[in-house]
């Protein structure tokens, strides 16, 4: 037998026999490695720990600190859960099951509902199954074979697959116990190390995700390598139950959604609307003071405009469908960017005017699926925080520079101080798949690169996931519970304005076409409302909250003093509520703190003399007696400061 030669990530080489293991390697350099290997990495693709390796090769031997290496004990917690079913219900006909994050899914087709005493079992069968370390054994079987092995037990799902995706003459295969999945792997070595799992739900699913094949039932389960890990995330989920904008927007009376109406649709309360009030302004006045120009353009157009714009065709099955009006056919926008586009058009532009930054708080209407549908975070009406610059080459960089500021500055004011950024980019090797030509796109990409580098901004590079119309920045903050939230979008388009043939007049007295860049901060006005929710858990910052003082006279005794109270903040433009009501104090207290309102001021005969609040917190509790012209003066100082508290 003759040798081959590994080299290790080190640049380490080894001379090892033809047809060593990836785990018998591991088990060399270190019997803890050997341990905690999940998988093997062989000139960059993943490969069971078992595999023979029989030539020379670049070896890497992964354990859990490798994300990749998470996805394959995921995808081997998948299989478990088919082979425990397959134990408890062998009836049951096998669709697919992938890892996801945090966790895996597999699909079913079976005549009776899983229920949650279904899903007890079968976690209980996938630990019984796990405590036995049964094997994740790989084979291959010719297709006309494996083909035969499916039809033979009755899996129709699992023939058609193996049809269709088996390329080879040779079929790969994985037997955990009972349970033979066609599946090209790699998996963990056995299900002994499979420890930290929970099934969280079932839910509907169509075979192949196409509406009119057979529903599938799909079990989801969360999966980790270590049980400390499992345990943080089911509290984040309790945390996020807790938290959920759609729950606390009830409570506190801030937002509904009507079914008279239709799904998707949001109705502001008038706390949740004085609360927009409050963000829009902020934005305004930001953008304003920035160089932007503030427009408004209609809800509906004709469809002809969005036939030049390309949305049409490309976006038509995002869209509601075409108005007739007086013959001709018009259309909900989808988007503003056309609308911007016409008012740039509106006249020629010299170099002189260049950069144009028209801005819009502007109502855009999309038909999402209701399956789709999520409260404030996914609708079918909503309000884009939008901008569309118009440059010139030589301005990019600045205009994307102010852009990622405009964003760090939106994530100072409304609390948020960990975000991450993503840099989407085109690739090379599909120039047929993208508008523009690959000298654009160079350039493009370069200038988004060099801002961000200048800046200083770390951020990951993901190739081939760009627009087809262009590069661009993605930034997403970290909420309180750690949950990344898409915010910012910078994202260049060489689409539109070749569509719309745009111009300026240059320095040199000729026509160029200018560069555009639609940004977009919050995303919309309530996707973001909808994630502040859940980041402040209701409890918004006294700069935003609806009510920011409560006045609560112990008695009817102090009512006159509390009216005058009530109106000395009024004065100092300040949102305040009277509770006159005839109830005991504690009880107000109670409903205050129910309806998460920063600051109680508490009125009774010590008070009255004084002229003095007590003062109260929501969270910090009794802060003591605080003259009225004083308490008054430092609410004022914390709204003005946006104090985040």
């Amino acid at each position: 037998m003759g040798t081959i030669q590994i080299t290790l990530p080190d640049g380490a080489t080894r001379e090892v026999p033809s047809g060593t293991t990836a785990a018998e390697i591991a088990n060399q350099i270190s019997p803890r490695l050997a341990k905690e290997a999940l998988v093997a990495r062989t000139n960059g693709e993943l490969i069971d720990l078992s595999r023979p390796l029989d030539h020379d090769t670049k070896l890497s031997i992964l354990t859990s600190k490798d994300p990749d290496a998470v996805q394959v004990f995921r995808h081997s917690a998948a299989h478990l859960l088919a082979a425990a079913v397959l134990e408890l219900y062998p009836s049951v006909k096998l669709g697919i099951g992938p890892p996801i994050d945090n966790g895996f899914f597999y699909e079913f087709v079976r005549d009776e509902p899983f229920t949650q005493d279904d899903l007890a079992k079968i976690e209980a069968k996938m630990h019984e199954i796990a405590e036995r370390n049964v094997p994740n054994e790989r084979k291959l079987l010719p297709k006309p074979e494996a083909v035969e092995l499916y039809r033979s037990a009755n899996q129709q799902f699992k023939c058609e697959l193996v049809e269709e995706k088996a390329t080879e003459p040779m079929v790969s295969f994985y037997t955990t116990g009972k349970f033979t999945d066609f599946c090209r792997g790699p998996h963990i070595p056995s299900t002994g190390r499979i420890k930290a799992f929970k099934l969280m739900n079932v839910a509907g699913a169509y075979w192949k995700g196409q509406e009119g094949n057979p529903q599938m039932q799909r079990i989801y389960g969360a999966c980790f390598v270590e049980q400390k890990e499992l345990d943080e995330y089911l509290h984040k989920l309790e945390e996020a139950k807790r938290r959920d904008h759609r729950k606390i927007g009830q409570e506190l009376d801030l937002f509904s959604i009507q079914d008279e109406a239709g799904p998707g649709l949001i109705f502001w309360h008038p706390k949740g609307g004085l609360i927009r009030k409050i963000m829009e302004d902020w934005l305004r006045d930001e953008l304003l003071r920035r160089g932007y120009d503030l427009v408004f353009t209609p809800h509906i157009m004709r469809l002809d405009l969005w036939k030049t714009s390309g949305h049409a065709n490309f976006y038509r099955e995002n869209m509601f469908g075409p108005i007739e009006v007086e013959k001709a056919e018009y259309q909900l926008k989808p988007m503003n960017c056309p609308g911007h586009i016409l008012i740039f058009q509106s006249r020629l532009r010299s170099y002189r005017d260049l950069p144009v930054r028209l801005a819009e708080l502007g109502t855009v209407y999309r038909y999402e699926r209701s399956g789709v549908l999520h409260g404030l975070l996914r609708v079918r009406g909503f309000t884009q925080d939008d901008a569309h610059i118009f440059c010139m080459p030589e301005q990019i960089e600045k205009e994307i520079q102010d852009c990622v500021e405009f964003a760090w500055e939106v994530l100072r004011v409304f609390g948020f101080d960990r975000y991450e950024v993503e840099l989407s980019g085109g690739d090379p090797s599909r120039p047929q798949d993208y508008t523009g030509t690959p000298e654009e796109w160079k350039s493009a990409e370069g200038a988004l690169i060099s801002t961000l580098d200048r800046m200083k901004v770390p951020y990951k590079f993901i190739p081939g996931e760009a627009a087809f119309y262009g590069p661009k920045i993605d930034v997403k903050l970290v909420d309180a519970i750690g949950r990344p939230w898409q915010l910012t979008t910078v994202q260049f388009d060489f689409n539109l304005p070749r569509r719309f043939k745009l111009e300026y007049v240059g320095e040199d007295g000729n026509r160029h076409m200018p560069l555009m860049v639609h940004r977009a901060l919050w995303g919309s006005v309530e996707r973001f409302f909808g994630v502040l929710i859940e980041h402040y858990a209701g409890a918004f910052p006294a700069w935003l909250a609806p009510v920011q003082a409560t006045v609560l006279p112990v008695s009817g005794k102090f009512s006159e003093y509390a009216q005058k109270v009530a109106a000395k903040l009024k004065e100092s433009d300040l949102r305040v509520h009277l509770d006159d009501r005839n109830e005991k104090l504690q009880a107000k207290i109670r409903d205050a703190q129910l309806e998460k309102i920063p600051y109680m001021l508490i009125i009774g005969a010590k008070e009255a003399e004084a002229g003095t609040v007590s003062v109260r917190h929501r969270t910090k509790g009794d802060q003591g007696p605080r003259p009225l012209d004083q308490f008054a003066a430092d609410l004022r100082a914390e709204v003005n400061s946006k104090t985040i508290t």
